[in-house]
């Protein structure tokens, strides 16, 4: 979602919309003035701050209105005795009295009307609070202190008219100039989450979606004719070309001339038809598409042609102008986000002030310049605000803290650092705060969604972690491990579910499971120290560590680039930058295994989901695939050009994320071995004397489904306000089929005790069945030979859910020459279960096609045949070619931290092998 953010996930926006709600300052919009809130008790303070024998007068502006006559008598009848009018004093009695209204009364649109006054050094405190009270009744929260002008000697005034200065106070939050009142802000204003603050145009996203011409006109070399218009391709609206070509001459549009040379005028006929003759253009085409948007295949259709462009109105803030009026060391709330995380680390640490703090006290001047009676915006230096040496800087000003907000906005914070010093050690604190989550890495993603838990102080937890270096480079890890044995060293206990070699080597104690997956595992295997894990030889992940089984795989054993290249040119989206930002150039050979590594947020991503397979796919499908490795309105990276895409056949795109979250999806459908197991059932001879077909065997059709749980094999409890309850269906009792069906066996078992076989046991089951067999054999070449045929496939892991997706590629036996994208195939995976899988991957290029493969894992960068490392740093820092060749050569490469790893990795290989090869021969011996 467009709306979860590095700031929200951390919980770090939540800590900043209690700050800005506790000692935000607000700064009006249209005169960039603070805007301050008074009380009666400063009110006070101030007042009784004045010099010794000074005089002044309290009062407040009353409006006279249309009627001032009417408006003075009204002032005299609530018992005020006295006001100001052009710097004299005059009785509201003799005004209320008066024949004729006086010139200066007439032509006024207020008074300034005196409640009380005072001399400096013998200020009542009570008679004064009772007084400041009386004002800010009549001026309906605002009064105005009036003091003495000076003398031309520059001594103070006798009197404080005529040409009194004025210091007015407010108790409302209240631009005076502008006359715009602020609502005092509280953390649901600074939510874009929240209608409270969310901008009105885009509901808090901070873009909008609209079409986008560069979609919908993706080669505007290509004529109207020729089908310059990507929608009007499609068999389906094919029509809305011929109604256009058909107007084409009549309204001056060359139907022939390529679509970039086209005039202003013919485009505007293109792109918003000609309405007396019925024909809408595209702008007419979308509405018409958008009106029927509530079918899913019109959805998705119409999401191709559109993308994301920031809020015309907040320009991408999110919020709405009150919110962004609100500062906190000068900066306001969206600003704040859009600070790197290094950055934000910095501000935080800098909006504490050790040395210099304003006070928080507010001093009445004895003598002022010259100013107007009227309630005006005081200067800094008139309200004594200004800091020492800052020479009425108002920007230094609202960038410092009084002593009390220093105190709340430390207790905020404290939790705020911890959690971006976390972000800054485990390698991301390049990240934006107002990045969104799904344009990360899943290796970005991984830490940041940790940050909640290994960035807080918590002690005497129990911590469970689930594979928490899911996406990170071999270099990132060791960060990680640190602030988990942090987490351990507070009093701590920290379980975490792992396969990576640095993070069980630093382990207190490790539990291995198997001996293999599935039904054949779920028993310790072993239980003790890293240093006798390496030492057992009953443990696969003891001989994996130990050196005694490792990727064998030899440089001259591997494929050579003589198979063909695709060439990138000009990629320069995200952080793809190439030699001096002209944009990256890069060939990837072809029928090879190529892999693609680099620190997390190098590129990678960047580099094959939204850049290559966009750019492939719409020259061999026209784009139609794209979405399956894009997020909707989310637009492909551009680059200048793809060469080579010709001696490919077809581009196939494989994730982690989940094929289907419906329990009828599952393994056994998802490679369509049911089909044929439905027949085979069918075609026995209960079957058909009972009339049964296949479909009789399909919990997806009416017949022999159970009808109560529809074939799901059990249902959902709508609990109202708390979340859905899936229950096993007490008809069928969880087997999908009715009892009459489930009657039928073969080699005595029904359909749902097929359903409940894993893959091994049905490849043993199904023999001689070679149509079954053929469908089922891809799940044992990826290594899911443990999944139940039936398993719904929302159970299923990323590495399970992206390997289930290979196998049902595999299983339809893409023709031609294929090339595969996969991004990070080995997530979740032991080292046997990655042998297992280069193996797979190493008779798909047998067979001709090619596998380009996001990845970390060590063992498979061993084996890759040719990689390709960016960096060498990310973000800014990345987004270049490091090396790229064989293992060997990037292990040569001092640049590279890729490079690093696989050298050490390579030599201890080297190590093992040799001692290996010593301890056979003194065997032999």
């Amino acid at each position: 979602s467009n709306r979860a953010t590095v700031a929200t996930a951390t919980e770090v926006a939540d800590h900043l919309r209690l700050l800005y709600a506790r000692i935000g300052r607000i700064v009006c919009p249209s005169c960039n003035a603070e805007v301050r809130r008074d009380s009666v008790d400063s009110i006070v303070e101030a007042v009784a701050g004045l010099a010794e024998g000074v005089r002044a007068m309290l009062g407040f502006v009353a409006p006279l209105g249309d009627r001032p006559a009417a408006s003075v008598a009204e002032l005299v009848e609530a018992g005020y005795v006295r006001a100001l009018v052009e710097g004299e004093v005059v009785s509201l009695a003799d005004l209320a009295h008066a024949t004729t209204i006086p010139p200066s009364i007439a032509t006024s649109t207020s008074v300034t009307v005196v409640v009380d006054r005072f001399v400096g050094g013998r200020v009542d405190a009570d008679r004064l609070a009772e007084s400041v009270e009386t004002a800010l009744a009549g001026g309906g929260g605002a009064c105005v202190v009036l003091t003495p002008a000076a003398n031309a000697d520059g001594s103070p005034a006798s009197s404080p008219v005529p040409r009194p200065s004025s210091l007015p106070f407010d108790t409302r939050l209240r631009c005076a100039p502008c006359a715009r009142d602020f609502s005092a802000p509280e953390p649901a204003l600074f939510n874009f989450n929240n209608p409270l603050g969310a901008c009105p145009e885009c509901e808090g996203f901070g873009s909008v979606v609209e079409t986008d011409m560069d979609l919908v006109v993706p080669d505007k070399s290509l004529s109207l004719r020729q089908g310059a218009v990507a929608p009007w391709r499609t068999p389906a609206y094919t029509h809305e070309l011929e109604e256009l070509l058909a107007l084409a001459e009549e309204y001056g549009v060359d139907p022939d001339a390529p679509f970039a040379t086209l005039p202003p005028e013919a485009v505007r006929v293109v792109v918003e038809g000609v309405p007396e003759r019925s024909f809408g253009g595209l702008a007419g085409f979308f509405q018409w598409l958008e009106r029927r948007k509530y079918k899913m295949h019109l959805r998705v259709f119409l999401s191709r042609w559109r993308s994301y462009r920031p809020c015309p109105k907040c320009a991408g803030d999110r919020l709405r102008p009150e919110a962004l009026a609100v500062r906190v060391g000068g900066k306001h709330f969206a600003e704040v986000c859009r600070l790197e995380v290094r950055e934000a680390a910095r501000w935080f640490a800098a909006l504490l002030p050790n040395d210099l703090m304003r006070a928080g006290k507010r001093k009445l001047p004895e003598s002022s310049p010259q100013s107007s009676p009227e309630l005006t915006q005081p200067s800094d230096s008139l309200r004594g605000l200004t800091p020492p040496g800052s020479n009425g800087d108002a920007a230094y000003a609202l960038s410092q803290l009084t002593s009390s907000e220093t105190q709340i906005a430390r207790a905020v914070l404290d939790d705020v650092a911890a959690r971006l010093r976390y972000l800054e050690e485990v390698g991301v604190g390049y990240l934006g705060l107002d990045r969104t989550l799904r344009t990360l890495s899943s290796g970005e993603a991984q830490r940041v969604a940790m940050t909640t838990t290994l960035g807080s102080n918590l002690v005497d937890m129990l911590y469970v972690l689930d594979e928490p270096s899911t996406g990170l480079h071999p270099t990132d890890v060791p960060p990680l491990v640190r602030s988990l044995k942090r987490l351990r060293d507070r009093g701590n206990t920290v379980v975490v579910v792992e396969h990576e070699e640095e993070a069980l080597r630093a382990a207190d104690r490790i539990v291995e499971f198997g001996p293999l997956a599935g039904i054949e595992g779920g028993q310790v295997v072993f239980e003790g120290t890293p240093k006798e894990l390496v030492a057992s030889r009953q443990s696969r992940t003891g001989d994996w560590l130990a050196g005694r089984r490792t990727t064998l795989r030899a440089a001259a054993n591997r494929r050579s680039p003589n198979q063909g290249k695709l060439t990138l040119l000009g990629a320069r989206g995200a952080n793809l930058a190439g030699p001096k930002g002209a944009g990256l150039d890069i060939d990837i050979p072809l029928g090879m295994l190529v892999v693609v590594t680099g620190v997390s947020g190098a590129g990678k991503s960047s580099l094959v989901r939204r850049t290559l397979f966009p750019a492939l796919d719409a020259r061999l499908h026209d784009g139609a695939n794209a979405e399956e490795a894009r997020h909707e309105a989310d637009r492909p990276l551009p680059c200048a050009d793809l060469l080579g895409w010709k001696q490919l056949d077809d581009v196939v795109f494989v994730d982690q994320s989940p094929i289907s979250r419906s329990p009828r999806s599952n393994p056994v459908t998802y490679v369509k071995a049911m089909d044929p197991i439905r027949a085979l059932f069918a075609e026995l001879t209960d079957a058909k004397a009972r009339g049964y077909t296949a479909s009789h065997f399909s919990f997806n059709v009416d017949g022999g489904r159970c009808e109560a749980c529809q074939g799901a094999g059990c249902v959902e409890v709508d609990m109202q306000f708390l979340a859905d309850v899936t229950m096993r269906c007490r008809e069928c009792d969880g087997r999908r089929f009715r009892d009459e069906v489930l009657e039928v066996r073969y080699r005595d078992r029904d359909i749902s005790e097929v359903l409940q076989m894993t893959v091994h046991e049905a490849i043993r089951f199904f023999r001689g069945e070679t149509k079954v067999q053929q469908r089922l054999r891809p799940l044992v070449d990826v290594g899911l030979d443990y999944l139940q045929l039936g398993q719904p496939a929302g159970t299923l892991s990323g590495g399970e859910a992206q390997r289930l997706k290979l196998a049902g590629r595999l299983a339809n036996k893409a023709s031609g020459r294929t090339l595969f994208l996969l991004d990070e195939p080995t997530t979740g995976l032991h080292f046997s279960d990655v042998e297992q899988l280069v193996e797979c991957f190493s008779a798909l290029v047998d067979v001709g096609h090619s596998l380009l493969v996001i990845e970390h894992n060590v063992p498979m960068m061993m084996a890759a045949d040719w990689i390709i490392d960016l960096g060498p740093g990310a973000a800014a820092d990345g987004g270049r070619v490091v090396a790229q060749g064989p293992p060997e050569k990037i292990a040569a490469c001092k640049e590279s931290a890729t490079g690093q790893v696989l050298a050490e990795a390579l030599a201890r290989r080297d190590a093992a092998l040799a001692a290996l090869e010593a301890e056979e021969e003194a065997i032999e011996d």
